[in-house]
């Protein structure tokens, strides 16, 4: 069983206007690659999905009074769900589900990229559907320039934040 943990505040998040998609670097648009580059059908693959995942409320799990979150490999990934069947099956597995149900929070991608990520003052990234990871519908969301704040990201080859 999955149960909001704070109806009016989800309910102010649903009303507000989500955060419009604001390129975060000076790349090269995906869209201006050739069709036939499979790594460039890659790149604006990810981009629509990024763009989708930012204009759309997705249900954050928390815990002790926080939102739910792993370390792993020196990045917090918060975890993040697409529905309640999807949160309820990662749920399914924990060994210390609370009896009265997963409480959660709704809000937009955006939100949780450029407003959670940076107050988290540490390396962080998003875990989307993470109960779907065997069967390949997990998508991460890195700390990196275009996904995150520059004041958030951190340097993909050294792991070293850029701000």
């Amino acid at each position: 069983m999955v149960r909001q943990a704070d109806r009016d505040a989800a309910e102010r998040e649903q009303r507000a206007a989500p955060v419009a998609d604001v390129p975060h670097s000076d790349a090269p648009s995906p869209a201006s690659a050739p069709k036939t580059d499979p790594l460039a059908r890659g790149r604006r693959a990810f981009a629509a999905q990024l763009g989708e995942f930012r204009r759309t409320q997705v249900l954050v799990p928390l815990h002790d009074g926080g939102l739910l979150s792993a370390v792993s490999s020196g990045v917090r990934w918060i975890y993040a769900f697409s529905d309640e069947e999807t949160l309820a099956r990662f749920a399914a597995g924990w060994e210390l589900r609370p009896a009265d149900g997963v409480e959660y929070r709704a809000m937009y991608g955006a939100r949780l990229l450029d407003v959670v990520i940076p107050a988290t003052g540490e390396p962080t990234g998003v875990a989307l559907d993470v109960a779907d990871a065997e069967a390949g519908g997990c998508l991460l969301f890195p700390p990196v320039s275009g996904i995150v704040p520059e004041v958030a990201a951190v340097d993909e080859s050294t792991g070293e934040t850029t701000a």
